[in-house]
């Protein structure tokens, strides 16, 4: 069932009259002081608390017909998380943790995650149904194990996602992608960073202490510390409070030296415009799907829901106690708060580290030019389709060529929106004409190369693969694809969440027809048992 605002406000145990903080009108940079029902006294401050790095999971090792494996027990369970200050917010985690740890593996090196669902029925604050599927976001997995939206695990079932990790080096993250409710599954915490390593990689950039994983996300709060959610009749949810790692506008200790950033927008609507303030040498080296050919000197970028950018910061020439602040410029049709427009800062200190590690002095010009992705040239030749983000004003509902993931599930999953050939190379065109909404469209199996947007040039820094893209209000967006390695159904869709369950959600098939049997079915092939 879908929670409309005052069950959510009854649920938080708040008054009615809490309502008109969320009244808000719709609008391109609508601006108000805040959306939380806090206290002031209990409100987050800016820059009050430290950085703290994700956690990092450690595997059993197992051995089939196919070799070793690393293997990981992970349960999907309620927790507490000590966001506002005094209080405690009712949680969903991995391992009952906000934010989750993150899983480190080496290019080549398979993983079995099994995950367990032992969430309650109802969602303990929001009262949405509990049941989930894991989506490891930038892998190339079998669409069994690929977190297809339908192949739900209810409470006490459990199921084994296999990952082969032989793409190149990326910043991956596994999150809930439960049908219809992955907004809140989400928001509430279901969602942590998969860093897949390569020697290509751990060559050029910098590792260990220097390697820094940045989840952002945003949340509300109700006036004794639980979550609110609002998304303005599936249009989306902008908090007020900012987090990275969970920690509300942290503050990192820097080294004077090279470090390498992975930023992850975990916002389930949220974009950011990342700028710093005094302004330290920024360079664009990865994107979704790994090492750009090039590096890209930056100042912002624009980053949407679910893309993972990788930043080379260098604080050498900053002294010793100096500030820097990661600072949001934010985008359209964002909802901004008196403090939406910071993310975190950085304290230089005059700590020692190893000056002979040439990472720490270093920006790589040329990164990964033999990508095969990016190499993709359009000649003409290629299928080209055409995809339309858009609005049903009837219903209310999202769609993708005036079709949802209610037709798809009608038609018994056979209706596509593609039906490529394995090995086949296509372009898609992806138009926004939805009015003021933006929409971070994701495709799953495949990177893909941005082309052009409105016949222009990509910007600078999305010039490496990407499985996101920002698609902007007025924008049409051309991409080109090569499909594989797997034959399957696979989905696409808005990774805006209240979009995407409401109902902004789509499947391509690869490398089958309507006739064939399918052995990789994302539901039947290897669906949930009981715990």
């Amino acid at each position: 069932m879908a929670v409309s605002r005052r069950d959510v406000f009854k649920l938080g145990g708040l008054a009615a009259a809490g309502a008109a903080g969320l009244a808000l009108p719709w609008g391109a940079g609508v601006s108000a002081s805040s959306a939380s029902l806090l206290p002031t006294s209990k409100m987050p401050k800016v820059f009050a608390a430290p950085f703290t790095r994700l956690g990092v999971l450690t595997p059993t090792v197992g051995t089939d017909a196919d070799g070793p494996f690393d293997e990981y027990h992970i349960k999907a369970v309620p927790g507490l998380a000590g966001i506002v200050p005094g209080l405690q917010t009712p949680v969903l985690g991995y391992d009952g943790l906000v934010p989750a740890k993150r899983i480190d593996v080496q290019q080549g090196r398979r993983i079995k995650m099994t995950m367990y669902n032992n969430l309650p029925p109802a969602h303990p604050t929001f009262g949405t149904p509990m049941g989930i599927s894991t989506h490891l976001h930038g892998s190339a997995s079998l669409p069994q194990y690929d977190g297809y939206a339908s192949d739900v695990t209810a409470p006490g079932q459990k199921k084994t996602y296999q990952y082969p990790n032989f793409q190149n080096a990326r910043t991956l993250w596994y999150h809930d992608h439960g049908v219809h409710y992955t907004a809140q599954n989400a928001y509430s915490g279901l969602a942590s960073q998969y860093h897949l390593h390569d020697p290509q990689e751990q060559a050029l950039l910098p590792q260990g202490e220097f390697d820094v994983a940045v989840t952002l996300s945003d949340m509300m709060f109700a006036a004794n510390g639980s979550q609110m959610y609002d998304d303005r009749s599936h249009s989306g949810l902008w908090g007020d409070v900012i987090l990275a790692n969970g920690t509300p506008w942290p503050v990192m200790k820097v080294k004077k030296r090279v470090y390498r950033f992975r930023f992850l927008n975990a916002s389930i609507s949220r974009s950011y415009r990342p700028t710093t303030s005094p302004a330290a040498p920024m360079y664009m080296v990865a994107t979704d799907g790994g090492l750009m050919p090039k590096s890209q000197q930056v100042t912002s970028w624009r980053h949407g829901s679910a893309e993972r950018y990788e930043v080379l910061i260098d604080f050498r020439n900053f002294k010793a106690g100096q500030r820097i602040e990661l600072r949001n410029l934010s985008n359209p049709n964002n909802r901004d708060y008196d403090f939406t427009g910071k993310i975190m800062a950085f304290d230089v200190v005059d700590d020692p580290f190893d000056k002979n590690d040439p990472t720490s002095s270093t920006i790589p010009g040329t990164l990964n030019p033999g990508n095969e992705v990016m190499n993709l040239v359009d000649t003409g030749r290629f299928k080209v389709r055409n995809i339309r983000v858009q609005r049903d004003d009837t219903t209310n509902e999202w769609n993708l060529n005036g079709e949802s993931w209610h037709d798809v599930v009608d038609s018994g999953y056979k209706k596509v929106l593609a039906d490529p050939n394995l090995g086949d190379t296509e372009v898609w065109e992806i138009q926004n004409n939805s009015g003021g909404w933006f929409h971070p469209v994701h495709i799953h199996l495949i990177d893909f190369k941005i082309l052009s947007r409105n016949g222009r040039a990509p910007f600078n820094y999305e010039l490496g693969p990407k499985d996101v893209v920002y698609v902007g209000e007025g924008e049409t967006v051309k991409v080109i694809m090569k499909f594989g390695p797997h034959k399957g159904k696979y989905m696409v869709h808005c990774h805006n969440l209240p979009h995407e369950d409401h109902d902004m959600m789509h499947q391509f098939s690869v490398g089958l027809k309507e006739s064939d049997l399918d052995d990789n079915d994302p539901i039947w092939a290897d669906p949930p048992t009981p715990i």
